[in-house]
Parts: C-alpha cells; structure tokens; sequence
C-alpha cells in the first residue's frame, strides 16, 4: 500500500517535468521560458523528496532508487545552469 502511494507521487511528479519542459520549448519569450524550466525544476526536487521517502520505508531498494535520484540530481543541475544563463544573459 504504501509502495503505490509513493510511486503514484514520483510517477506524477517526474512525469510533470518532462510535461514543464515541452511547455518551455514552446515558449513565447525567454521570461515564459525561464518559468516554465523553474516549473520543472520544482517538479524535480518533489520527486527526489518522494524518492528519499521511498529509500527511508524499503532499504532493499536503494540502489535502484539512488540510479534515479542521481538522474534526477543531474536533470537538476542541467535545468539550473540554463536558468542562470538565461537570465544573467542581456536581453536579445
């Protein structure tokens, strides 16, 4: 039970970010697209919180939580450097 209340949320959440992303591919202006990335990255640090729960509750599964946690750590930093280039960049 509490195995597919943890996976609906990082199904939810992770999935999300992909869906953050698409939007901010299709952005009207780098504003648009700088919230739309945020968006993600909020999507992101949600689902590290449900996987860290997830790793808490089933001890036998670390390693194969960690591999996603670590994915999700470097989406983060990905995600990150673009917004801080875009908006340290001047306006075109």
């Amino acid at each position: 039970m509490v195995s597919q209340v943890l996976g609906r949320q990082v199904l939810g959440s992770g999935t999300s970010v992909g869906a953050h992303y698409r939007e901010a591919c299709r952005a009207k202006s780098r504003a648009d697209f700088v919230s739309k990335i945020e968006g993600g990255l909020q999507e992101l640090d949600e689902t590290l919180y449900w996987l860290e729960l997830f790793q808490e509750v089933y001890v036998d599964k670390y390693a194969q939580t960690q591999t996603l946690m670590t994915e999700a750590n470097e989406l983060i930093s990905i995600f990150v450097s673009v917004v801080r280039s875009l908006k340290s960049a001047p306006a075109v």
